[in-house]
């Protein structure tokens, strides 16, 4: 029996890029393919990109630039560049990068295995197109072997909202939804492999047509699952938040009182001009819906600051929203051009003024993130405990809200929601002791 082919996968990016990566390595383990923690000494490296933050193609370059060396070494090494900027790059990374072996899209990553076969010719493999065949009924069951507590599944793929800033409907295509008895099965192997919480992954999630309820049916339907303890969803898209799915926050005790959703800016000039289509006031008084739903629920959201044409009113008014909906956590990025989008056609803002105004947003939310935490010192939340720390008897694990939190706790937690108090708040995280 020939030895196992060592592959090294580096993952970009999303929640989604996370799940792709796994299931790549799937897909290349029935090619006898297994993988390995390090570049050094793999046989297949492939980079699997995200092309949603600035320059991303470029650091892509820089990443295969840096793996000459390897080639060097080992000419029989194979590279490959996966996802969004694959898709969005082409045949053009083979031209500017000729070490590249293979380039394959996200929606074209179920046909790695004929790609290797390929490969193995000595030829190079091409595949962006956005196949009519089904990738996820293509790859096989997921794998039986013991995993982590915690798993991410897409449930759905694509954006049909066509942001103006945003390459998602050209890299990721139009918006497809799963069939919720086939997301249902793989829950199930999860599950069974040892998972206790799953977070269901889409680039517009809340746009799940699936089910005939929507995503608030699919996850009903999840709620039934044995030894599925905790269930998460994101990225929501503020006009598809229904009130089932509002509703299920209130009544589903598996769902989290956590909710990403962006806004993105609280200008309502500058919300048309994105082609976000809502405004500031429905969004806020979405925002109150779902509180009234489920008080305690943690929000978190994404932000642009210097979008084309924003004005110093306009940048108060997102400084407004973010004081009246004050967030647990939040995202917040300077705008940067992606060719083919509407907006890299507009005239830019001078970088100094975007660095002030990412700084001064980045502040409040720094703020509101910190008073969250503070808040939670003397609560008694639920953790379940996913690492051990890098100090002897600490566990690490998720609150409800999403909070890292530290605890000492016995090895045997691991896999367990446990009850933990707080007592302590830093930057990033809480520290808490058991207390059942």
């Amino acid at each position: 029996m020939s030895a196992p082919k060592k592959l090294f996968i580096k993952t970009y990016g999303c929640q989604m890029n996370v799940y792709d990566s796994e299931r790549m390595a799937e897909a290349l383990g029935g090619k006898g393919y297994v993988q390995t923690d390090t570049a050094e000494g793999a046989d297949m490296i492939l980079l699997n990109t995200c092309h949603i933050r600035e320059k991303a193609a470029e650091k892509v370059y820089s990443e295969l630039g840096r793996m000459k060396s390897l080639k060097a070494k080992n000419p029989n090494l194979k590279i490959g560049v996966a996802g969004c900027v694959a898709q969005a790059e082409g045949a053009e990374i083979m031209r500017r990068q000729p070490l590249v072996d293979l380039v394959v899209g996200p929606q074209s990553y179920h046909r790695l295995p004929a790609m290797d076969d390929v490969l193995q010719t000595g030829a190079k493999a091409l595949d962006t197109d956005f196949p009519e065949d089904d990738k996820f009924e293509t790859l096989k069951s997921r794998s039986k072997a013991k995993r982590g507590p915690t798993a991410f599944l897409t449930v759905q793929e694509g954006c049909d909202k066509f942001c103006a800033f945003c390459v998602v409907p050209y890299t990721r295509g139009a918006e497809v939804s799963r069939p919720a008895d086939r997301i249902v099965r793989e829950a199930h192997e999860l599950v069974a492999a040892g998972v206790r919480e799953i977070t269901l992954l889409g680039q517009n999630v809340n746009a799940y047509h699936g089910h005939a309820q929507g995503l608030a049916g699919l996850i009903w339907q999840l709620d039934k699952i044995d030894g599925l303890e905790r269930i998460r969803f994101t990225t929501s898209h503020p006009n598809d938040m229904d009130q089932a799915l509002i509703d299920a926050h209130s009544t589903c005790g598996k769902l989290m009182p956590y909710l990403h959703l962006p806004v993105q800016s609280g200008s309502d000039r500058i919300l048309k001009a994105m082609n976000r289509k809502h405004t500031a006031q429905g969004y806020l008084r979405l925002i109150e819906r779902i509180r009234a739903a489920r008080p305690d629920i943690l929000l978190s959201g994404d932000f642009i600051v210097g979008f084309p044409g924003e004005t110093d009113a306009d940048f108060e008014d997102t400084l407004r929203l973010v004081r009246d909906v004050h967030y647990g956590q939040a995202y917040s990025f300077k705008y940067s051009t992606r060719p083919g989008t509407p907006a890299a056609e507009k005239p830019q803002l001078p970088e100094d003024v975007m660095n002030d105004r990412l700084q001064r947003l980045q502040a409040l939310l720094r703020e509101q993130q910190q008073a969250t935490q503070a808040a939670m010192i003397g609560r008694e939340v639920n953790v379940l405990f996913e690492k051990t720390g890098r100090e002897t008897g600490q566990m690490i694990g998720k609150s409800e809200y999403l909070h890292a939190v530290f605890a000492p706790a016995p090895a045997d937690v691991l896999g367990q929601v446990r009850r933990v108090k707080i007592i302590h708040d830093s930057a990033n995280s809480l520290a808490g002791e058991l207390i059942g």
